[in-house]
């Protein structure tokens, strides 16, 4: 039976929802699993705008099927190569053996790499700027490159000023029927998702979606249908301004993050201290983390929204303890910056995580590192609470 819900009076999301896959890229964890966009123009010409993950694949071609109601499939337009988006392209060839796929040079290249069927007499290559005649409808090809693949491109339908984002703009998270965002709460059940997406798969490529929205600016954009997660037709602004934020990788709050890593519950004991002292100081919305047991695509997106962190570690084995360095070569990898950062180490003979978090922080781009780092031998006493005090006084004196 099929699954399709009206985008406008004649484009259709016709994707699918995924809701048994456990982890996103067999790495991100999604207890709320994942949906797959695709989207069917009905005009004089008939345009599908990307397939869907084999997962769904018995989904997809129903609500296809459905939606063309007969009629031939003329194009089919690829913005995104990734396998969770053109996995379906070679059922649909056969299926669908008339239609014309829409990409640029690079889209084929990876075509070539991913399939073998053959594509004589069947390309559309596109650039910047070109355009296809649907009828009322013209779609405008717009290059992205980076976000977060080199062939990755957009497409705007000037009639109902449509963004068809590719990657951009999705989030985790399957649709429960209600595909748009003003049908669901975001704030409140999607954001979290929303910037772990952004921030682990995109993340790292800020100065590319940065090109893209000078590019946006430029529409007249009145809905975004992006790959994953819900349709934007209302408050633009806002998913809008998120994004430059996340992108510029400017703090979403002023807030404070405790990132801790402990063996035997020493290092988490000073970093509750520490927790509590900057509550008592007047710091809302405090969030504290064990590394050990939280997946590193959690603590990225926290790092992303958050002003203010404070990484607290074990010295193991005379380096840093081994999650602990997971997170900071995962920072480095996904272009953190622009971040306030504090310190607190525990050793029982030698005590070194201090210096060996911040040379790994010092890798990185326009972060203030605070200079009255705690460090704790095997477990806190009484005499180092001044420590903690100063180290707390310069932590909300920074915020301020």
């Amino acid at each position: 039976m099929h699954c399709v819900r009206k985008v406008t009076e004649d484009i259709f999301w016709v994707g699918g929802n995924d809701r048994r896959l456990a982890l996103f890229e067999n790495i991100f964890p999604i207890a709320r699993g994942v949906s797959y966009n695709s989207y069917l123009l009905l005009d004089e010409k008939t345009v599908l705008c990307d397939t869907a993950d084999r997962a769904v694949g018995d989904q997809f071609f129903e609500n296809v099927e459905h939606v063309l109601a007969g009629r031939e499939l003329d194009y089919l337009v690829v913005n995104h190569m990734e396998p969770d988006h053109c996995a379906l392209i070679g059922e649909l060839l056969r299926r669908r053996p008339n239609v014309k796929i829409v990409g640029n040079a690079k889209t084929f290249q990876m075509m070539g790499q991913f399939f073998d069927f053959d594509l004589e007499g069947k390309t559309v290559v596109v650039k910047e700027g070109d355009t296809l005649e649907c009828g009322r409808h013209t779609l405008h090809f717009v290059m992205a490159p980076m976000v977060h693949w080199p062939e990755t491109m957009m497409t705007y339908d000037d009639a109902d000023k449509i963004l068809f984002s590719a990657d951009g703009f999705g989030s985790f998270g399957a649709l429960p029927g209600n595909i748009f965002n003003d049908e669901l709460d975001f704030d409140g059940e999607w954001l979290a998702d929303a910037r772990r997406y952004y921030t682990n798969i995109v993340g790292k490529y800020g100065p590319s979606v940065q090109a893209v929205l000078k590019k946006a600016a430029g529409l007249e954009i009145e809905m975004i249908c992006p790959l994953h997660g819900p349709v934007w037709r209302s408050d633009l602004p806002y998913i809008l301004d998120k994004y430059h934020k996340w992108s510029s990788y400017e703090p979403e709050d002023k807030a404070v993050v405790i990132m801790y890593a402990s063996m035997y519950g020493n290092t988490e004991n000073a970093a509750n201290v520490l927790a509590g002292k900057l509550a008592d100081a007047g710091v809302r919305k405090i969030a504290v983390y064990d590394i050990s047991n939280t997946h590193v695509s959690e603590l990225i997106a926290e790092i992303f929204r958050c002003s203010h962190l404070v990484l607290a570690s074990p010295t193991y084995n005379g380096g840093l303890y081994p999650i602990m360095e997971n997170l900071l070569n995962d920072m480095k990898a996904l272009n953190v910056q622009k971040r306030t950062v504090a310190f607190l180490e525990n050793g029982t003979w030698a005590p070194t995580s201090v210096k060996q978090m911040q040379a790994k922080i010092e890798e990185l781009k326009d972060m203030e590192i605070l200079g009255s780092p705690v460090t704790v031998k095997s477990a806190l006493k009484k005499s180092q609470e001044e420590n903690l005090d100063a180290l707390c006084g310069e932590i909300v004196d920074s915020m301020r």
